[in-house]
């Protein structure tokens, strides 16, 4: 399995990232066989053999009864999405304005995440609708049913479990400390001062999460509406509401004591500063006294935190706000203090993201029309938007180092709507050749951001040098110097 097939894997096995591939994934052919043969071993089923001879067949010629038409627009908004990404990684020290918002508020940047994880619920929908959901697909009825869940079920799990642990895994590498940047050409990692937690990781259990929902507690109801649709997913969406509660629960009630860091000196042997941060509080969502911080620096240690917080562009942490900068003579405490963006709190609504982008999927799954799905896809983007700017309005601020229940509503309804619109001009109108580029980029997403945003070609060329490390190709176009 490629790097690229732990964040993109299911939805390609579902036959959508590579339209020659067949359609059945391999846990699903085994699935989909066991029952042909439970089928034809059981006396009750006689009249219904013809289904699984005709099964049989279908799978011999690779799934072709089902739609082999891939869904360009998936490609094409995940494409969107890496090069937003590439773009305000390279543009955004140059414009800080369309970097991360230090604190509250959105840019540009901050819908770059959200955007990722609705991708990955959606593909999640379409990928288990071949895995689960073959007997419908594959024309077997009636009581042939009752033998397609179990197994299947188990081997998805496993399966769903294994690519998450390997997605977590790159992320620890990539983002935990390994790689020293540009500017140091050294690697390795200090394991009392590895960061836990970071963008892959966090894809990571969104993934997990949405993952099992989408295997374990989903109905059988028939769907001819948005409100069958919602009664079949039901049981998901009480898992988000839990997951929305929960956080909304502990951001806002729990208390907040005073606590205190070290900063060392470059010097080891020199003693290092402590800095005491005054709270005392329930329910703040400013840097310093929140929750989601609170909890990452009791659960993981202030050691395995992000080391240059969000907070440091302020115009409290630095002379340059919005970017980064000297502290200003008066500047509190909490500046210099470690806060992981993907934080432990702040990741339980970022399953909630995922959730939604899986109820994206579940309209293209059970809706045919272009109309019905548009509209299925745009009446709840629309609502997203709108409660959360007014949530925002009333004091619940957009924040994406929180993920603030206004910051998932907007980027989440956003997210549905730019996917809405790539759809109708990809795959309704059939504009392709002059979203190619970003659909290519879209098939090697994940491949793309290790490159790219996690800094590991520049690295890699910074490995060939003219005598000295120093006279390298970077250097040589002003890069890393």
């Amino acid at each position: 399995m490629t790097m690229y097939e732990l964040i993109k894997g299911e939805e390609k096995d579902a036959g959508i990232g590579d339209p020659n591939r067949n359609l059945l994934t391999i846990e699903g052919r085994e699935c989909f066989e066991k029952d042909i043969e439970l089928g034809r071993q059981n006396s009750m089923l006689k009249p219904n053999a013809g289904d699984a001879n005709k099964a049989t067949a279908v799978l011999a010629a690779g799934g072709e009864s089902v739609s082999k038409r891939r869904l360009v627009s998936l490609d094409v908004f995940r494409g969107i999405t890496v090069a937003l990404m590439i773009l305000v990684d390279d543009a955004g020290g140059m414009f800080p304005s369309i970097n991360h918002s230090p604190w509250d508020g959105v840019t540009l940047a901050d819908f770059v995440m959200p955007f990722f994880l609705f991708i990955v619920g959606l593909s999640l929908a379409l990928a288990y609708k071949i895995i689960m959901g073959l007997h419908q697909d594959m024309a077997l009825h009636g009581k042939t049913a009752q033998y397609k869940k179990l197994p299947c079920r188990i081997d998805a799990t496993k399966k769903a479990v294994l690519r998450a642990l390997k997605l977590f895994a790159v992320g620890l590498v990539l983002q935990g400390g390994y790689f020293h940047g540009l500017n140091n050409l050294t690697y390795g990692v200090d394991i009392n001062q590895i960061r836990w937690m970071g963008v892959l990781q966090r894809i990571a259990i969104a993934y997990l999460l949405s993952a099992l929902c989408e295997i374990w507690i989903k109905g059988d109801d028939n769907i001819d509406s948005g409100l069958s649709l919602l009664k079949k997913y039901r049981y998901q969406w009480m898992v988000a509401f839990v997951l929305t509660t929960t956080y909304l629960t502990l951001l806002y009630g729990l208390y907040i004591p005073d606590w205190e860091y070290q900063i060392f000196n470059g010097s080891s042997s020199a003693a290092p500063k402590i800095f005491s941060v005054k709270c005392g509080v329930r329910g703040d969502t400013g840097p310093a006294c929140n929750a989601v911080g609170m909890i990452d620096r009791k659960i993981l240690g202030l050691q395995h935190l992000y080391k240059r917080p969000i907070y440091a562009r302020t115009k409290q942490c630095s002379i340059n706000s919005p970017d980064y900068g000297p502290l200003p003579p008066d500047a509190p405490s909490w500046c210099q203090a470690p806060f992981d963006p993907e934080g432990l709190l702040s990741s339980v609504m970022a399953i909630v993201t995922c959730l939604i982008g899986l109820h994206y999927g579940h309209i293209i799954v059970h809706f045919k029309d272009h109309k019905e799905r548009i509209f299925q896809w745009m009446i709840p983007a629309s609502g997203l938007v709108v409660t959360g700017f007014v949530l925002d309005f009333f004091g619940m601020h957009l924040n994406k180092a929180l993920y603030t229940f206004s910051y998932t509503c907007v980027t989440a309804g956003a997210a549905g709507i730019l996917f809405t619109g790539t759809y109708v001009l990809v795959d309704v109108y059939g504009y392709r050749r002059p979203t190619m580029i970003l659909e290519w980029m879209g098939m090697h997403a994940l491949m793309i951001y290790i490159l790219a945003a996690c800094n590991i070609l520049p690295v890699l060329l910074q490995g060939f040098y003219w005598k000295k490390p120093e006279n390298n190709i970077l250097r040589l176009i002003g890069i890393g110097s």
